[in-house]
């Protein structure tokens, strides 16, 4: 599975950390791709496609445009600001490389019957637990381990746990217990993290279903197969995806697949590549100690 990388490039547009800063997919043959749709969701049985947002101990929250024509990367806003997740003591920024499996999709008319909530309108979430600080932009091969259920804000938002499958390691890695064994504490961090991430932003914790505990592999990948069921309806049409772009240039039996010089046009509208980089706050640096109940 080694060298997945070599099918996909990145182009990025405009710099990092501005609002108008977006990472675009090309496949093998140079064309413009949305890493949403036409990433296929498996590398091969079992193995799982994920598209790495956000780099581990970075704070940026860059996350797949699914509302954008070809899905770009771009730093999320809230409040017409750039939006960074605080370092909760004692972690800094994420703490694994976060990022989401393509061809996947939460429906928010989708009432979950194990969360009693509905989706949360994006491909399902992904923390890499491997060795290696990923890319921004990076297409990696990942064996599916266990998966928490969370509860955002009332909305479903599965996170699912994984492995680099080119990690030196992850031959010892087959179920969440593995991760329990051989890397005592992280998964504890894990729902700590989640629970009070958006805390220093004034919100409140985040809920969990079955009592905050992981589930393990295979009913990861039920889940998993699930949310491909429904991208499948969003992008034949069969459910309506509303503000969401289905904009793809290779799945065949959708009505939204376009071809490759519309897709050129898109990307050859906006700022070119830009090599003064802007700098990030200082802000974000500051540490954040809260009292854990």
């Amino acid at each position: 599975v080694s060298g997945t990388m070599d099918a996909f490039s990145r182009e990025e547009r405009a710099p990092p950390f501005t609002l108008e800063y977006r990472v675009f997919f090309k496949n093998e043959k140079g064309q413009y791709i949305s890493p949403f749709h036409d990433i296929p969701i498996y590398a091969k049985k079992d193995v799982f496609h994920m598209v790495v947002e956000v780099p581990r101990w970075s704070n940026a929250k860059m996350e797949i445009a699914t509302k954008d024509p070809l899905n770009p990367i771009k730093q999320d806003v809230k409040k017409g600001k750039l939006r960074y997740v605080a370092n909760l003591f004692p972690y800094k920024g994420y703490i694994w490389n976060y990022g989401a499996i393509p061809q996947t999709w939460e429906d928010p008319g989708h009432n979950d019957g194990h969360t009693g909530c509905c989706g949360d309108n994006d491909p399902i979430d992904v923390c890499e637990i491997g060795s290696k600080v990923c890319a921004r932009g990076e297409i990696i091969s990942v064996k599916v381990l266990g998966i928490l259920a969370m509860i955002d804000e009332g909305e479903t938002d599965w996170k699912v746990i994984a492995i680099n499958v080119d990690d030196p390691d992850a031959a010892n890695y087959n179920d969440i217990n593995d991760v329990k064994r051989l890397k005592p504490g992280y998964l504890e961090a894990t729902v700590d993290w989640f629970r009070r991430y958006k805390v220093p932003d004034g919100k409140p914790e985040n809920q969990f279903a079955f009592n905050a505990e992981f589930k393990d592999k295979d009913f990861a990948i039920d889940i998993i197969k699930s949310t491909h069921d429904h991208w499948k309806a969003l992008i034949t049409k069969k459910t309506d995806g509303k503000g969401i772009s289905c904009m793809n240039t290779t799945v065949s039996e959708s009505p939204f697949k376009c071809d490759p010089d519309a897709a050129k046009a898109i990307v050859d509208a906006l700022p070119p590549p830009c090599e003064s980089a802007c700098t990030i706050p200082t802000d974000v640096d500051k540490w954040f100690h809260h009292q854990k109940n």
